[in-house]
């Protein structure tokens, strides 16, 4: 399906929030640049007539401060997503322009917090900036405005070297490569074909987003206090080292990574950690170290113990997805079995 350009009565809106893409060298290496509407114009003029042809109208939006990809926290998240839902019906689709460190994570926070959107909205960046000679920025730039200007995509989504990918399912996987980001428990949303941006049927969430966006704008400050912790497990690790993290007042909720299918020492002691947590009203959750494939706790006696504990399964879900929803959900005020509820529920295709 190829991407329609949009009603210029209702142009795209263009966000900028930083990253590489708007940078500029200095002698003290890549800074922040300025200009970015005629810089972005020019680079997109200067696109070959293939990526460049045709290309839908759209308005430009500036954060004053550009956020370090690097540096984003949850705080920022939230912010994207309220200047979006306050203007998304005055557009066809929205662009969202990123830096690739953390891109990942502001998509899938983002795919929470517009459930049922109606309508594109695309993030992208660029491994080098708009004039570096060779860069990428303008021709995903390009994808982006294609692919957001399609009615048929209803979601939050990553345009990025010639793919799409769900929001909510990708990852950056390279720190050089113009390939950087990847889907692995997820197949492609769509791709760029010859100068055609096309959506492949049957992948997208159209079908399961019908009715008026409900949206979910929870305040996620409270959360920015160390509310939140990712646990990775690693050979030797002991219960007293577990208990530094999970002992936190100020903590929440955990995402542990564990080990293949959903395996953890049988360690009684490890175990009475995660237990303990999980009795003091502290949602945690487990996916696996490995990026492909799904956890089943229980399959193997090393991985009763989470069960146990109530250690919930967060599937195949990637790491940014499960943070960005134990976040989203423990900002709201839910009750305990309502929030395990729902983190056990696909709210946005991020899981099976």
């Amino acid at each position: 399906m190829t991407a329609p350009v949009s009603d210029p009565s209702h142009p795209l809106l263009v966000i900028y929030t930083g990253g590489t893409l708007g940078m500029r060298e200095t002698p003290e290496g890549l800074a922040p640049g300025g200009d970015i509407a005629e810089r972005l114009a020019h680079a997109l003029e200067q696109l070959p007539p293939g990526p460049g042809a045709g290309l839908p109208p759209y308005r430009l939006l500036a954060f004053d401060a550009p956020i370090d990809s690097s540096a984003a926290t949850p705080r920022d998240w939230s912010r994207l997503a309220g200047v979006i839902a306050a203007r998304y019906r005055d557009h066809a689709g929205i662009v969202v322009l990123h830096g690739t460190d953390t891109l990942a994570w502001s998509a899938a926070s983002l795919a929470y917090q517009l459930q049922g959107i109606d309508r594109p909205v695309v993030l992208t960046g660029a491994m080098q900036p708009l004039e570096a000679p060779g860069s990428d920025a303008a021709e995903n730039v390009a994808l982006a405005l294609r692919f957001a200007a399609n009615p048929a995509l209803q979601e939050v989504a990553i345009a990025f070297d010639g793919r799409l990918l769900r929001g909510a399912r990708a990852r950056k996987w390279h720190t050089r490569d113009a390939a950087a980001f990847t889907s692995p428990n997820y197949p492609l949303l769509g791709e760029r074909v010859g100068s055609d941006a096309v959506l492949y049927p049957g992948r997208g969430l159209q079908r399961q987003q019908r009715g008026a966006p409900r949206f979910e704008l929870p305040d996620y400050a409270p959360l920015c206090d160390g509310g939140v912790a990712r646990i990775a497990l690693w050979p030797g690790i002991t219960a007293r080292q577990l208990a530094a993290l999970l002992d936190d007042s100020h903590l929440k909720g955990a995402l542990l990574e564990v080990w293949g299918g959903g395996n953890i020492p049988e360690d009684p002691a490890l175990l009475g950690v995660l237990a303990r947590a999980s009795g003091e009203g502290k949602l945690l959750v487990a996916i696996s170290q490995c990026p492909h494939g799904a956890i089943s706790p229980g399959d193997y006696a090393a991985g009763q113990g989470l069960k146990a504990a109530g250690v919930i399964s967060g599937d195949a879900m990637t790491p940014e997805a499960a943070l960005a929803k134990l976040v989203h959900l423990l900002a709201q005020p839910l009750a305990d079995v309502e929030r395990r509820r729902r983190f056990l529920s696909p709210l946005v295709g991020e899981r099976l």
